[in-house]
């Protein structure tokens, strides 16, 4: 977080294989080290918590990550109105940016510390006791192969439903501010002052859908645990929606509808998943298991990646049609959801 703002600002040249290259590495470092730091917040509810405040804890979890993403859009804004500057020279970043990532990475490493410190973890006997399982149960991690082949069926049911809605959010992060600019501001030019109008709009949709999440979260934490798969498909459905409207939208202000619809898909994501699976564990190799349910979130997004390079031209190279096209494959997460049959350790 503290280099990647600074990459303007090394002498590697504006758009330079060099400075291409510093970025993505830094960039895949924040990716790897964003999701080794949340496992084990993700890890401690499954660990602690029992089956009926499981949705309510990841619930709180959403809204605070949510109310974080809401904050951190609004930085740059709040330094600006105290007199940071918020241009720069071509290639660098200006420095209302940098002190929102410096501000980042500080509030990171001190709520982290703060996790660390504050968060007293059960020990091996309490553990088991907790979980009804013997000490020897976790004495080792376990083997990856041996653990999917006995993993519950909502394990995988769970993972399917995952598999559309990342690639459908997978779509989202990579098209929106085209399809934005194309149906909004009527260009496709990257280098035009529409398109960059699209994008700092865009800018302004993604903290509208991190709010809509905040509010949404603490609905689905409310929610009884016999109502966990109805709030999981009517949220997802309802994104859905959000996706495919933002195809026949050309005013950017109705936009805004949209991406609210967006959010409450997103909080979802972030609450029942995790709520499910746990809730089907028996406390055996737990954080082996919600390490491998990760692989529901990547692999998708790995999937949508390299299969954009056949559908993108095959959809007219057109950003909205593959906006279209990511809301379908939501409502068919949000249908998935059907196949989901919710159990609870014994």
């Amino acid at each position: 977080m503290c280099l990647l703002p600074n990459s303007g600002s090394f002498g590697f040249g504006y758009a330079s294989i060099t400075a291409l290259v510093f970025g993505a590495v830094t960039v895949a470092l924040l990716d790897v080290s964003s999701n080794i730091a949340m496992q084990p917040f993700k890890m401690m509810v499954g660990d602690m918590v029992n089956d009926d405040q499981k949705s309510y804890a990841y619930g709180i979890q959403s809204f605070l990550s949510n109310g974080g993403a809401v904050i951190a859009a609004i930085f740059p804004f709040i330094f600006t109105a105290f007199g940071v500057a918020n241009t720069a020279k071509k290639g660098v970043v200006p420095q209302s940016v940098v002190i929102s990532f410096y501000v980042g990475a500080a509030i990171l490493l001190l709520t982290s510390l703060l996790t660390i410190f504050k968060v007293h973890e059960y020990d091996p006997k309490t553990y088991a006791k907790y979980h009804g399982i013997t000490e020897e149960a976790n004495s080792t991690g376990g083997n990856w192969w041996t653990l999917l082949k006995k993993a519950p069926k909502v394990f995988w049911t769970t993972t399917l439903v995952q598999f559309f809605c990342w690639i459908a959010f997978q779509y989202l992060w990579t098209y929106a501010a085209g399809a934005i600019a194309s149906n909004v501001w009527n260009t496709t030019n990257a280098a035009s002052a529409g398109y960059q109008a699209a994008g700092n709009w865009y800018g302004v949709l993604a903290a509208v859908q991190s709010i809509a999440a905040v509010a949404w979260s603490y609905v689905l934490a409310k929610m009884p645990n016999n109502h966990h798969k109805l709030g999981y498909s009517i949220s997802l459905a309802l994104g859905a929606v959000g996706f495919i409207s933002v195809f026949f939208i050309h005013t950017q202000y109705i936009l805004i509808l949209s991406f609210i619809l967006v959010g409450m898909a997103w909080a979802s994501m972030n609450t029942y998943p995790l709520t499910m699976v746990t809730n089907a564990l028996s406390g055996e190799h737990m954080g082996t298991y919600l390490g491998l349910f990760n692989g529901s979130i990547c692999l998708p997004q790995v999937v949508a990646s390299l299969a954009s390079f056949g559908l993108f031209p095959l959809l007219d190279n057109a950003q909205p049609n593959m906006f279209l096209l990511a809301g379908i494959i939501m409502a068919l997460g949000a249908a998935s959801v059907g196949f989901i049959k919710e159990t609870y350790k014994a």
